[in-house]
């Protein structure tokens, strides 16, 4: 009963809105890559994870991909229930899945030093690539008809993607170390 209350206080709701927003506000700040776009909501969805934990950062990214699939033009290109058919949507599942596994880590770090944010972030990191880059190549192989091969789906959706999203991982961390003991309080 103590963590329902804990999970639904004001506090929570509060914050879990303002990740949901600044999640939207980042797939609209995005670089234009072929295929998978560079956007900031993965820098939005991993601090989901670090500052509110396994569970709130989990549901908060949730009910970002909730508002998207009712209609509400949210994602990068748009939204409804039709974008489960969007090849970029992995990369959402794998935001949400992500967001869960960094905050599961953050809360059992036994200290939270900048390294252990850092590796959970990259950990993170690789959860999203994972579900991204299997959705992107079984969408195009298997619904667009257009299949990729593995070469040019590493090349699109990871070689020209994730120097920025490292870049986004060590800010993530640095500004995590900062807040999270805040947001504790």
């Amino acid at each position: 009963m103590y963590a329902e209350k804990k999970l639904l206080s004001t506090k929570n709701m509060i914050l879990s809105a303002l990740f949901v927003a600044l999640i939207a506000i980042g797939a609209f700040i995005k670089i234009p890559v072929p295929i998978c776009p560079f956007t900031l909501q993965l820098l939005f969805t991993t601090l989901a994870g670090l500052l509110l934990g396994a569970r709130l950062g989990f549901i908060s990214v949730c009910v970002y991909i909730v508002i998207g699939l009712i209609g509400v033009p949210i994602f990068t290109q748009g939204g409804g229930p039709a974008y489960v058919l969007q090849p970029t949507f992995g990369y959402l599942i794998g935001f949400a899945v992500g967001s869960y596994v960094v905050g599961l880590l953050t809360e059992r770090f036994v200290r939270l030093t900048l390294t252990n944010l850092i590796i959970g972030n990259f950990i993170n990191l690789f959860i999203v690539y994972l579900f991204g880059m299997i959705y992107v190549y079984l969408i195009n192989t298997f619904y667009l008809n257009t299949p990729i091969g593995i070469w040019p789906l590493f090349l699109y959706c990871f070689i020209l993607a994730v120097p920025g999203d490292i870049v986004l991982c060590i800010i993530a961390a640095i500004l995590g170390k900062k807040l999270i003991p805040i947001v504790k309080k």
